[in-house]
């Protein structure tokens, strides 16, 4: 049967372990003094809209919490804060811990208690008088305000991904206790923290990284969702066989049930080509060309490299076919962005500690970084990503995260109203870019923001 929006019961008060019988909609927001631990405010009964995000262009988890602040509102704890405003009250003065609690339809819960709490990051007034005030909590992740307390001053040698795992576990960087799926990379980078933040860090690894297709393709995301950390490859998001389709829906016109195979209907979608010819050429989506110079042999290369070559036999395109171009505009040179590097052999070799110097010396003639296998592969990949986009609203499903895959399904335009005919040019595999969890005290809903890096439906939507 077609999932309906169904109203969510009204938030009430009160929290407890093993509630996820009490349907859709908000449970719980529970504020935390940051000067006095033991006293709290539940604001629940209060929430106009909870509104939760996950991106893959997104370091931590975001959430906009919007209350009405009546000045009548508890503290858990007591004390002076009884029958004042919770701003005033607790006092909300920023970095406060935020319990939240939401669940869907569909049985689905996002718990964000002790272990995985969120924090205030602002929180303004929106509207005051002289009895209430609407308040709006800009909360995100623990993680993104320690990551402004934190500095990586060290060296690093190895592979990148055990650069990432230390960062995000060492005490004296980011020291999560989060789950982390962190994806193992092919290759090494020697680097120096330079007192950067754990952030750029890890951003910057991203860009370097290549995975197993390692000379053909490169590139990875680091993001949260629910469910953890992530560090993940273009390749292994756009896999058929390793990000399996979580979920299918369809959007059509039709009242009656959703067709067999799909788990749910969308309620109103739109699809863009995000292929913009003369930006695609500048950016070198398509073909880059590499010269580089080795300072120590002092050898001088020209590298070209071309998409539809590098991919040719990987199973790495979500579509069937990349954007196709017009033999007129193309010249023999394929390439339209051209990429200059100074390599930089014998920079930090392996071999860092005491009595490690000969081990050095044997590697003084290495490449750090593999600029020629990695760097452009990494730009065409990053720019061929966004090549569609999709946007749907569905029924509020908690199960969805950033980084998922989902199948996607919209007629074909055509004269006859009554077509059933799917698309073939828009329809099939896509990846959630961008989710939005859209909560009421009457309704529940998801936005999904779905990318992928080619056109034409491969697949099908009953396969998992």
């Amino acid at each position: 049967m077609a999932n309906k929006v169904l109203n969510s019961r009204q938030a009430v008060p009160g929290f407890a372990e093993g509630e996820g019988e009490l349907g859709a909609g908000i449970k719980k927001v529970e504020i935390v003094s940051n000067s006095d631990p033991s006293r709290s405010a539940e604001v629940t009964n209060g929430v106009v809209q909870l509104l939760y995000y996950e991106s893959i262009l997104q370091d931590t988890l975001r959430a906009t919490v919007t209350f009405t602040d009546s000045g009548n509102t508890p503290s858990e704890g007591g004390g002076d804060g009884l029958g004042k405003s919770v701003k005033e009250g607790l006092p909300i003065d920023g970095e406060e811990t935020v319990y939240i609690s939401i669940a869907d339809n569909n049985g689905n819960s996002l718990d964000f208690k002790k272990e995985n709490p969120f924090v205030v990051n602002t929180a303004p007034n929106l509207s005051d008088d002289t009895t209430k005030s609407v308040v709006q909590l800009d909360l995100a992740s623990a993680e993104f305000l320690v990551n402004e307390n934190s500095r990586v001053n060290v060296r690093f040698d190895g592979k990148i991904s055990d650069h990432v795992k230390r960062i995000f576990e060492d005490p004296n960087f980011l020291n999560t206790e989060k789950e982390l799926d962190i994806e193992e990379t092919s290759n090494n980078y020697n680097f120096i923290g330079n007192n950067k933040k754990p952030f750029y860090w890890l951003n910057k690894l991203s860009q370097k990284s290549a995975g197993e297709h390692y000379e053909k393709s490169a590139g990875f995301f680091f993001f949260e969702t629910y469910e953890g950390f992530k560090f993940k490859s273009i390749d292994t998001l756009l896999s058929k066989d390793k990000n399996k389709p979580k979920k299918s829906f369809i959007y059509n016109q039709s009242p009656t049930d959703v067709p067999a195979g799909y788990d749910g209907k969308a309620l109103d979608y739109k699809f863009e080509n995000k292929v913009n010819a003369q930006k695609k050429y500048a950016v070198g989506s398509s073909a880059t060309k590499l010269k580089s110079f080795n300072p120590f042999s002092a050898a001088y290369n020209v590298i070209d490299s071309v998409a539809d070559t590098l991919i040719e036999g990987l199973d790495v395109l979500a579509g069937g076919r990349l954007p196709s171009h017009n033999k007129l505009i193309q010249k023999v040179d394929l390439a339209t962005r051209t990429t200059f590097s100074f390599l930089d052999p014998g920079t930090l070799p392996s071999g860092n500690g005491f009595g490690k110097t000969q081990e050095q010396l044997k590697k003084s003639g290495d490449q750090n970084f593999n600029t020629e296998q990695i760097l452009n592969q990494s730009i065409m990949r990053y720019n061929q990503l966004f090549s569609a986009k999709v946007t749907i609203t569905i029924p509020g499903d908690f199960s969805l995260h950033a980084g998922d895959a989902i199948f996607v399904d919209a007629p074909e335009l055509q004269s006859n109203t009554k077509n059933d005919e799917v698309s073939k040019e828009s329809g099939g595999l896509y990846i959630i870019a961008d989710l939005c969890h859209f909560i009421t005290p009457k309704q529940t809903l998801t936005k999904l923001n779905l990318v992928r890096d080619s056109f034409g439906r491969t697949g099908n939507h009953t396969q998992r």
